[in-house]
């Protein structure tokens, strides 16, 4: 298995870098090992494309987020997908990136066409989709599947997506001549600078319909239900984002479908706290309860488990039952259930229980002793052991 490098160190930035820090050192970088200026260099091409993707996920703020905190991990399709994981090529990147350079970077500075002359047309690519999916905790616990209704742009069926009726009604765009891309050179005080940019009036195609398809009026695509089924992992958190890639809208006449984003909210568990991995639970006890000992049922997110008060319980006391939190993405660690237990004072006696109260409060073995049970902070350092 090949061991993927650090975003960071890829484009030589540090992990505080502002965004524009970042385009600047993928702009560099994607000059440097260009196809125009290393044409037939295989390994210029893997650096190139090794910028492309870690300029892709730390130019995105939820995907830089995502791998700050869980590194590649993050951006498998399992946790939220990023990067290239669907093979874009060099043609996908230029038209994905191009305009870093103010127009296709194919043709910046004068370096020529893509691949020593040959023309690049542009690849359309739909656009993201993004919903919110509610998940309760034992969903969270143990992963779920989630089939999610979305109104989308799909390919026409009736055209193939192409937008020409019958499948085949283009002519050659006039003003680009096929090409796909407009060149423009300007005066600067450098010299003369020559810059490429998609066609307008085939928008970067190459090719213009002839006869549209009624269905779609010639755009290639519809707009449909689809039902989508998306594998949440287990360990996900509030604000966290998966990415489905290719669930999107459907790109214009052919192209790159864009992604389903899907952004978790958690529900509110009627006796359960998160907090990271670890789950709290506050449980109340009687007097004679703590004084005595006594079982008690404690829930979890898999069902209740019986647990034991041991006699002298003190309030406050933290009880620790491991591996009953959550599980970690992308990981064999799981979170421990915390067991918080507060002991009930009532505040209305009758006349005989005030009697055994006060009965009670000249023994010795109810005065209070500060040896026993621990200080506060004692007893929650007692959480983290």
């Amino acid at each position: 298995m090949t061991t993927k490098r650090d975003y960071y160190e890829i484009l030589g930035v540090p992990r505080n870098a502002s965004k524009d820090e970042i385009k600047k050192a993928y702009r560099k970088m994607a000059l440097k090992y260009h196809p125009d200026k290393n044409p037939g260099d295989k390994n210029a091409e893997e650096k190139f494309k090794e910028a492309a993707e870690a300029y892709e996920v730390l130019s995105d703020d939820n995907k830089r987020a995502r791998y700050d905190q869980f590194g590649h991990a993050g951006m498998g399709n399992g946790a939220g997908g990023g990067g290239f994981s669907h093979d874009w090529t060099i043609e996908d990147i230029f038209a994905q990136f191009g305009d870093i350079f103010g127009g296709h970077f194919g043709s910046f500075g004068g370096f020529g066409g893509f691949g020593g002359g040959r023309s690049s047309r542009r690849t359309n690519r739909g656009t993201d989709l993004r919903v919110k999916v509610k998940l309760s905790l034992s969903d969270i616990a143990n992963g779920v599947e989630k089939k999610i209704k979305v109104n989308k742009y799909v390919s026409c069926q009736s055209c193939g997506g192409t937008g020409a009726a019958g499948g085949s009604s283009y002519s050659t765009c006039s003003t680009c001549r096929g090409s796909g891309y407009v060149t423009r050179v300007t005066n600067t005080l450098l010299g003369q600078m020559q810059t490429t940019s998609p066609c307008p009036t085939c928008n970067g195609e190459g090719k213009v319909i002839t006869n549209k398809c009624v269905a779609c009026n010639g755009e290639g695509v519809v707009r449909e239900d689809e039902v989508i089924t998306v594998k949440i992992p287990a360990g996900v958190a509030e604000g966290m984002q998966l990415n489905v890639q290719g669930k999107g809208n459907a790109a214009r006449r052919g192209g790159v479908p864009g992604d389903l984003l899907v952004m978790i909210e958690e529900e509110k568990h009627p006796n359960l706290v998160r907090d990271g991995n670890d789950l709290i639970y506050n449980l109340n006890i009687s007097i004679p309860d703590a004084v005595l000992g006594a079982p008690a049922e404690i829930p979890t997110v898999d069902g209740k488990v019986k647990i034991k008060i041991e006699p002298g319980t003190q309030p406050g006391k933290i009880l620790r039952l491991r591996g009953k939190g959550l599980p970690e993405v992308n990981s064999y660690q799981r979170g421990d259930l915390l067991v918080a237990v507060n002991v009930y004072i009532p505040k209305n006696l009758t006349r005989e229980e005030r009697a055994i109260f006060e009965k009670f409060a000249k023994s010795p073995s109810f005065t209070p002793n500060p040896d026993e049970g621990g200080s506060f902070f004692e007893r929650m350092r007692g959480i983290f052991e």
